[in-house]
């Protein structure tokens, strides 16, 4: 059975860590990037199946490396989901313009994260504990 390969992007390593320890009851694999040009080559590089990336990076905004992956050949079929502290109406808009699937924003709720990935891996969701 396949396990999905899931690339989770934050410049924040407690962040990393949260994302990793939430999403190993999924059965996935998570990798992980701490910046836009890591995640621009290892999205190439590995094709995960899904990508959690967080918008506001130190080198390159989130916004840009999602329209970046899309025009990619070899990335444009790859899942994104922006996880973000931007939450208004016109920053949701932009992020689904540029890309993404869907829009989760920080601070989050396990389950509703969790609920997101399921649905776009086709995954049965599991109750996350913490």
């Amino acid at each position: 059975m396949h396990q999905p390969l899931i690339l989770a992007v934050d410049d924040d390593e407690d962040n990393l860590e949260l994302l990793t320890e939430v999403l190993s009851p999924l059965n996935c694999h998570i990798i992980t990037a701490k910046d836009g040009r890591s995640t621009i080559s290892i999205a190439q590089q590995q094709r995960p199946d899904l990508i959690l990336l967080d918008i506001l990076l130190p080198d390159t905004c989130g916004t840009e490396i999602a329209r970046m992956l899309k025009q990619n050949q070899q990335t444009q079929n790859i899942t994104l989901i922006a996880v973000t502290a931007l939450a208004r109406a016109e920053d949701r808009e932009s992020l689904l313009a540029a890309g993404c699937s869907a829009y989760i924003s920080k601070p989050y709720m396990l389950d509703d994260l969790e609920a997101v990935i399921c649905r776009y891996l086709g995954l049965n969701p599991t109750l996350v504990v913490v």
